[in-house]
């Protein structure tokens, strides 16, 4: 049987790793495709610096439509990024009748809906594996693996640049600048480090998850966000000693009212596996009402690690580039025509519980003030721990952690403390997951 022939759009870190592992274990893909899998094209920006991996068998391109517009070209596969001209190229690809690779969770997030039905249209396949946790194959777990179940929730570490800072900060004491600083030197934060700490990665990244485990389209835009840029230290260390450690997850659950789709600091218990996924790894929990919850972890990023998923992708798609379309693994995992249209909750429709840390006046009566505002708005207190702060002011930090509650009513307590003359500044909020199986 003839080759199956790849164009690659990129040919980076991730595209160089994804041949070097097509080319490594060549005779091992082939076994399991049933047909060679070639790259024979591939559009660079930096044509004598690609001729390390040409290797003289690929043709070089400083023009990525030049792949999607070859008749030769079975598979391309995008690892340029971004949104532009990403999804130009992909709509191009789809409409000349190629089945489609990406890595891209932004182009997938805000515009996974439209190229699904333009390829669903065209008769072809788009994989993305890679998109979601690097090596992982949280992709295939869910929409295959736990094709029995219906999926809970899902929460998942899906930045390993927030979780290595996190780490940094607990492990060290340090402030988050400072470790910001140090993942930017090892290379685990790029310069503008922006889409990674303040949580959009991972939302882009969520979004996928959501859509496959739900069965709903892509709705990035609705997605609830919030990054690590202003935890502190104290709050870390606090965490520790009620026995929990803040982590970014990513949170999407299924609820009698829509879907939870968030992204935010998070008190997770110590004696959880997940709360002790550190450094730069990834790790996603899913909760089938069949399976109980199951946990997938390994290597977020990195150039074989990331590749590992695109070939995977090249290997499904090989096996099934001729099979009829309706009998292919749906890319939403559900049918195209049996997607819900579960609403997405706002925020302050859901319900966790919360860890507050506050700074008051150290005089009788004000634990007594702020016990009786949450206990109004139906807030009951799981824990509370308070430290000494300032002598000379006399003002001490109170901890507080809450049972599950709304919310709204969670804003609505935190606006009339803070409004108490014994409260000095803000409330700090964070929000608390137990992450159980039930």
């Amino acid at each position: 049987m003839k080759p199956i022939k790849v164009g690659l759009l990129g040919l980076g870190t991730v595209g160089g790793g994804t041949l070097t592992v097509l080319r490594r274990n060549r005779e091992e893909i082939a076994r399991r495709a049933g047909r060679e899998i070639v790259v024979t094209m591939a559009a660079v920006r930096d044509l004598e610096k690609a001729q390390k991996y040409a290797d003289g068998s690929i043709k070089l391109t400083n023009n990525p439509f030049d792949v999607v517009d070859n008749p030769e070209i079975d598979i391309v596969v995008e690892m340029i990024g971004g949104l532009k001209p990403a999804k130009d190229l992909v709509m191009m690809a789809i409409e000349n009748g190629k089945h489609v690779v990406t890595a891209n969770k932004a182009l997938l997030a805000i515009h996974g809906s439209e190229i699904f039905a333009a390829a669903q249209a065209k008769g072809v396949m788009v994989a993305f594996e890679a998109a979601v946790a690097g090596g992982i194959p949280i992709i295939k777990s869910i929409r295959e693996g736990l094709a029995a179940n219906r999926i809970e929730w899902i929460a998942g570490i899906i930045n390993g640049t927030s979780n290595f800072i996190l780490t940094e900060m607990r492990d060290k004491g340090a402030d988050f600048a400072d470790v910001l600083a140090e993942a930017q030197r090892l290379g685990y934060a790029e310069a503008d480090p922006t889409f990674d700490i303040e949580g959009v990665d991972a939302a882009h990244k969520l979004t996928i998850l959501s859509a496959i485990g739900f069965g709903i389209p892509m709705q990035f835009d609705k997605a609830y966000i919030e990054g690590i840029s202003k935890l502190t230290r104290q709050d870390i260390q606090y965490a520790e000693e009620l026995g929990y450690r803040i982590k970014l997850l990513g949170i999407t659950k299924r609820t009698e009212k829509g879907i939870e789709l968030r992204v935010h600091p998070t008190l997770i218990p110590e004696r959880r596996l997940i709360a002790n996924v550190d450094g730069v790894m990834n790790a996603v929990l899913v909760k089938g009402d069949a399976v109980g919850a199951t946990m997938s972890y390994g290597a977020g990023a990195g150039a074989e690690p990331t590749a590992s998923s695109v070939v995977a992708d090249l290997v499904d798609v090989t096996r099934m580039a001729t099979s009829d379309p309706s009998n292919r693994v749906p890319h939403l995992a559900f049918q195209p025509d049996a997607l819900s249209d579960a609403p997405i909750l706002p925020i302050d429709e859901v319900r966790t519980a919360y860890y507050l840390r506050l700074t008051a006046q150290d005089k009788p009566g004000v634990l007594a003030d702020i016990t009786r505002i949450l206990a109004d708005l139906e807030i009951s207190i799981d824990a509370m721990m308070q430290k000494e702060v300032d002598d000379e002011k006399a003002q001490a930090e109170v901890i507080i952690l809450t049972h599950v509650t709304v919310e709204k009513n969670i804003n609505a307590a935190i606006a009339k403390i803070e409004d108490l003359s014994s409260i000095v500044g803000k409330v700090t909020r964070i929000r608390m997951e137990s992450l159980n199986r039930n």
